[in-house]
């Protein structure tokens, strides 16, 4: 094999390697020399087919073999010979030879990961803004709880349904007079008001009555789920099987014994940690945010092209499916592309962040464990279909890419602990508003570039053209569990926070396809 060199411009490095045509063809002769044993060939004895045959029915498909191993060797021992670590995967182009007992000609192009310079992680400084859960705010949320625990009474017969009350039904759906696939149900239950089904069929809804027949018209929205229905006319043909009045509940020592608490006290102590955790996690992002702009402002070095497109290709698709629930997705993406040239600062930033972080953890002997990395992979499969998710093991388990961008973000959390663990950091407490406003002030601020002197680090967002589009409906809505909570209950803050603005770039793989999701309204987003 011999390797040329062709170009070595900053991070750019490019190379021409020749591989001997006798060294194919030994590969080619050696396999079939193993494989010659086991052909079968009428008027032959096992194992006696001649040579010359052997090649003329499985030569073609060996040499092509023989190629590519010769090919990923040759690559292999490039990147071990001169000590490259790329950045993405290289570019591997076969330029000529390789059959016809010619020489094999492969061009290698690549962008190698820079040199980090000694990270600065002396003399950081941080203030913790903390704060407690406010007494107005734990009762907002047992009152949302017991909101979302409604239970429903059978409503008198000649009953006409309200808002707020529980409908069940069965319907058929229509287009054209047509029924259409995954547009029929039966024995579904609807609380009118919820918003859970398309926009006006629950309207339609009020003032029917048990054993009632009706026809609902509506409109699919343009962003629906299924592309054969966007826009589209429909009819529904419901018949009402029963109509529910709510029950009203109350937040007292009953509710709280019928989810396994001994009393209304301690469901208000558990709703108190509950939100104690969510402020916890505000006042960690907000650390974050900060520290990661004490370092970005420290540390310039060169990053490679390619990872900067590609996390700008990252940030780009998530923009743009931002702007498309706009409710005027031209002005948004218009907006969008007057901000690219921003955009891709923030690329390179996060780029660089991730790159230094990285050195961070190695210099310092940050690690994953294996046991933290099964759950990690565990955790991850949960999100697929049980019949796929083994299939999701062995994959992450092969792919090294896969199996680093699962572990990328606990290691980015070590390394940010460790340094969380060698500032100075002053504490201020502060009402949860106060520190909400921190954290938007860092997210909704100007797009900030390399240059800028007053950096901060924030995850873009599309802007906001107009008031959103609602959440896409789907016709049939969930069936609500008459099961009763567990002691673990869910409350909602009181505003949702900021997405997390921009955390350090993570290695990028392909991950299997994500199960289809079913035609229902999607859940809303996290703050």
């Amino acid at each position: 094999m011999q390797t040329v060199e062709t170009l070595n411009e900053g991070l750019k490095r490019a190379f021409k390697i020749t591989i001997p045509a006798k060294e194919i063809d030994a590969r080619v002769d050696g396999e079939l020399k193993k494989i010659a044993p086991q052909i079968r060939m009428p008027g032959f004895r096992p194992g006696k087919v001649p040579a010359n045959l052997v090649r003329k029915m499985h030569g073609e498909q060996i040499q092509q073999q023989a190629l590519e191993t010769a090919v990923q060797e040759s690559v292999q021992k490039l990147m071990t010979d001169n000590k490259l670590r790329p950045a993405m995967q290289p570019s591997v182009e076969l330029e000529e030879g390789g059959e016809g007992g010619k020489d094999a000609v492969v061009k290698v192009e690549l962008e190698t990961l820079p040199d980090v310079p000694a990270p600065k992680i002396e003399g950081l400084k941080l203030e913790r803004l903390s704060a407690e859960p406010a007494a107005e705010a734990v009762e907002q949320a047992l009152d949302q709880l017991v909101q979302g625990q409604k239970s429903f009474d059978p409503a008198p017969a000649k009953y006409a349904a309200q808002t707020g009350d529980l409908v069940l039904m069965d319907y058929e759906g229509k287009v054209d007079g047509t029924p259409f696939e995954g547009g029929k149900g039966e024995g579904m239950s609807v609380e009118l008001g919820s918003g859970r089904l398309i926009p006006g069929f629950e309207d339609q809804l009020v003032g029917v009555k048990a054993n009632e027949q009706r026809v609902l018209n509506v409109t699919f929205p343009e962003d629906y789920n299924v592309d054969t229905l966007k826009g589209k006319a429909a009819s529904f043909d419901v018949t009402v099987n029963e109509v529910q009045k709510p029950r009203a509940t109350k937040a007292d020592d009953e509710f709280a014994k019928a989810m396994g608490l001994e009393g209304i006290d301690q469901l208000r102590e558990l709703l108190k940690g509950q939100l104690g955790q969510e402020l916890n996690g505000l006042t960690r992002t907000h650390m974050k945010r900060k520290l990661l702009d004490q370092l970005a402002a420290s540390h310039d070095f060169p990053v490679p092209p390619s990872m900067v497109e590609a996390e700008f290709n990252q940030i780009w698709q998530q923009l743009e499916h931002e702007a498309s629930h706009e409710a005027d997705p031209e002005a948004a993406l218009k907006e969008m592309e007057a901000e690219r040239d921003d955009y891709r600062s923030i690329a390179e930033r996060r780029v660089r962040l991730g790159l230094l972080l990285s050195e961070i953890g190695t210099q310092n002997g940050v690690e994953i464990t294996q046991q933290e990395m099964n759950q990690l992979i565990m955790q991850a499969a949960q999100q697929y279909r049980p019949a796929d998710r083994e299939k999701f093991v062995q994959y992450v388990r092969q792919d090294p890419m896969a199996a680093a961008q699962l572990r990328a973000p606990l290691f980015e959390d070590k390394v940010v602990d460790f340094l969380f663990s060698k500032a100075e950091i002053s504490d201020r407490v502060v009402a949860r508003e106060q520190l909400e406003a921190e954290i938007e002030a860092d997210a909704d601020g100007h797009v900030h570039g390399p240059d800028c002197d007053h950096d901060h680090d924030h995850k873009p967002k599309a802007k906001k053209a107009a008031a959103k589009k609602d959440v896409k409906k789907a016709v049939k809505p969930e069936v609500k569990s008459e099961a009763k909570p567990e002691a673990k209950v869910e409350a909602k803050p009181k505003k949702a926070a900021s997405k997390n603005t921009e955390p350090a770039v993570k290695a990028k793989a392909e991950k299997p396809a994500a199960k289809k999701a079913p035609a229902k309204k999607a859940p809303a987003k996290k703050g």
